[in-house]
């Protein structure tokens, strides 16, 4: 799965998505390190990535805004790092790369809210 990661996701989860073959792309891979949300947003868009945060500002940006970017929020720390990529591998697993670009996923551990955005 092509993926687009915000800065403030763990080294750990980039290394996890990584190993698990996935193409992922930080941010600050990019030099966007301290690039706005909407930017961001507006780059996974561009480059047909799904969109991967800790913030739970892109909630709003997606529901109240006009991006078509697919977002994937973690709700982990690091107390719940292996619980919450077990999480996040089952949705990478359960969803398809298009359904996820169309879609804002809350993934917690043990759990994941997927809600599909509409445009």
């Amino acid at each position: 799965m092509k993926l687009l990661l915000d800065q403030d996701v763990y080294a750990a989860t980039v290394k996890f998505l990584r190993d698990s073959g996935h193409d992922v792309i930080t941010a600050s891979d990019i030099g966007r390190s301290r690039a706005s949300d909407s930017e961001l947003l507006s780059l996974a868009h561009q480059w047909e990535r799904v969109f991967v945060t800790r913030d739970r500002d892109f909630g709003g940006l997606v529901f109240l805004g006009t991006f078509d970017a697919g977002v994937l929020y973690l709700r982990i720390s690091p107390s719940t790092l292996r619980a919450g990529h077990d999480e996040l591998e089952r949705v990478l697993k359960t969803y398809s790369e298009e359904e996820l670009k169309s879609a804002f996923v809350v993934i917690e551990p043990g759990r994941h809210r997927f809600r599909r955005v509409s445009r």
